[in-house]
């Protein structure tokens, strides 16, 4: 079982290869440079690596508008160069995840192309026109301030096309079966290369139903166990990812009742309130997340993130919490986006504060579900705020103090490297800290190795403990009659707590995994702590007498 749902204790590196590593010298990351850094990768400790687009594309959304679904970009390699890549992951027990892209294509698709120059073209009814402007043509845009409407006129076909995202990026009509069967024709051919799933991006529009008639679409959830059924039938240990920022009451529909749709989801509810909790050093409301979407299958997972490679987004919390976050993490409104989010990296969101960057990722690789690292923030990694919307937080990736911090021997990289200021290549990079053992690179690569050898995280059932301080945070898990606690004091100050583990066992003691400072519990079971400012403890629950013989020894 364990081997089946591997997913359920992985640690997922997500990275896009144009801004990874440039082998041929031409300015653009490829998947010989990539081949390059696997070693690299393999000793952060990394499971599975998750790919951003690669297919050819116009390259207008970084990507996302996919031209071709059944090749990679030529700036990127070739398909055999893609291959060689997955043999070699697999070589080194890492598993190859990458995006699907099957909400909307690039209007530059040959699909799109054949549809607008002819209404009996066999494409056309693969996306959603209508004759007039849709009355609500104004709302539901995903980019608001930046994109002006849902329906485009488009002069050849002389008709109105949908597109829930940019206007170079038709929707496809997911509810045609012939669509349908395309998405797993696209499945079924990137597993065959050597991929063990795909994180499908937009899901709730992929699924909902679109037209100038829809007023609230409607999400067609049998599609999902179709995409499931399908991949399993190909590869059982094969998974979707889901990107579907839904609320809670919502998550088991994306899930399934019995397991039998989405394998993995993105906990956007739990992302949000945890910045919350880091900007107010209040875990109330993350605890109320953390309960509300605890409900799913034995086989289902959370997928959990600190940054990714979109902003911030912070819709789902109160008006005054929102702004608190804005106030704490992006105060100035070149750093926020969309009306909902912030567009910057984690440490300088943190204003590199060691304690609390430490603090932040021990958060993400102890909550429930399977952390999600992006490129660069095992170093800690900065943003350029000079670059259009996302485009911030999506510069080439720091190996060294080379010029353009070793991404490329070009004069010209495909994005400016960052290196001014002090999140600079010159003094943030990979190779410095590689060479140094209190780095923040070297303590994740300690953490990542802790975090696997804890399945309880990642396996177990989750209980929020009662520390009578709503600075400090403490969960237990349980698997197999083994527990895990955890601690975090999300105040810059320091803080005392005395907490009990709520379990049956008389006076378990608390092994530290991360350093000698165990815990002995009162003659009541109960545990007083001590945590410096941002301070966190992980621990395995034992005996009274492993403490004693440590002891005596």
């Amino acid at each position: 079982m364990i081997n089946d749902l591997w997913y359920k204790n992985a640690v997922i590196y997500c990275l896009a290869v144009e801004s990874f590593m440039d082998a041929n010298g031409d300015g653009v990351g490829d998947f010989k440079g990539l081949l390059r850094r696997l070693d690299y990768l393999h000793g952060l400790g990394v499971t599975a690596i998750w790919l951003m687009p690669f297919q050819p594309s116009p390259g207008r959304d970084d990507g996302y508008d996919v031209a071709d679904y059944y090749g990679v970009d030529p700036r990127y390699g070739t398909l055999g160069d893609f291959v060689e890549f997955t043999h070699a992951a697999k070589q080194r027990g890492i598993r190859v995840l990458i995006d699907l892209v099957v909400n909307h294509t690039s209007d530059q698709h040959p699909w799109f192309q054949a549809a607008r120059k002819d209404p009996n073209s066999p494409y056309r009814n693969w996306y959603v026109w209508s004759k007039k402007r849709p009355a609500n043509a104004n709302e539901g845009m995903v980019f608001p301030g930046v994109q002006k409407t849902t329906w485009t006129r488009d002069p050849e076909a002389g008709e109105y096309y949908f597109h829930r995202f940019y206007e170079f990026q038709p929707d496809l009509n997911t509810a045609n079966p012939e669509v349908q069967a395309e998405i797993l024709k696209i499945m079924g051919f990137w597993i065959q290369l050597g991929v063990s799933g795909f994180r499908m991006d937009a899901v709730p529009f992929v699924i909902g139903t679109k037209g100038p008639d829809v007023a609230k679409p409607v999400e067609q959830f049998d599609m999902l166990r179709t995409f499931r059924e399908f991949l399993q039938w190909r590869q059982g240990d094969s998974v979707i990812l889901a990107e579907a920022n839904v609320l809670p009451d919502t998550d088991m529909d994306y899930f399934g009742d019995d397991g039998d749709r989405m394998q993995m989801m993105f906990n956007f509810q739990v992302n949000q309130h945890l910045f919350y909790a880091l900007a107010a050093a209040d875990c109330g409301p993350l605890v109320e997340a953390i309960e509300k979407t605890k409900p799913r299958p034995p086989t289902a997972q959370w997928g959990l993130f600190l940054r990714n490679h979109d902003e911030l987004d912070l819709g789902r919390l109160t008006e005054d919490q929102r702004q608190a976050v804005f106030a704490a993490f992006g105060p100035d409104q070149t750093m926020q986006l969309y009306g909902r989010g912030i567009r910057r990296r984690l440490a300088p969101m943190l204003d590199g504060d060691r304690r609390r960057l430490e603090l932040a990722y021990s958060l993400m690789f102890t909550l429930p579900g399977t952390p999600v690292v992006r490129y660069g923030d095992e170093f800690g990694m900065g943003d350029d705020l000079s670059l259009p919307e996302r485009n911030a937080t999506r510069t080439p990736m720091q190996w060294s103090t080379e010029p353009h911090g070793g991404f490329t021997k070009n004069d010209k990289p495909v994005s400016p490297v960052i290196s001014e200021g002090p999140y600079g290549y010159e003094h943030i990079n990979a190779a410095e800290q590689r060479r140094d053992p209190n780095s923040l690179l070297n303590w994740t690569e300690r953490v990542i190795r802790m975090r696997k050898e804890c399945p309880e995280i990642g396996w177990g059932e989750v209980t929020a403990l009662d520390t009578g301080d709503k600075s400090v945070l403490a969960l237990r898990y349980d698997w197999r009659n083994n527990s895990v606690v955890v601690v975090h004091n999300l105040d810059g100050k320091p803080r005392e707590v005395v907490f009990g583990l709520d379990m049956d066992e008389s006076r378990p003691a608390l092994i530290n995994l991360l350093s000698d400072d165990h815990s002995h519990p009162d003659e009541k079971g109960r545990h007083s702590l001590v945590l410096e400012p941002y301070g966190y403890r992980w621990y395995r629950v034992g005996g009274l007498d492993y403490l004693l013989k440590r002891s005596q020894a």
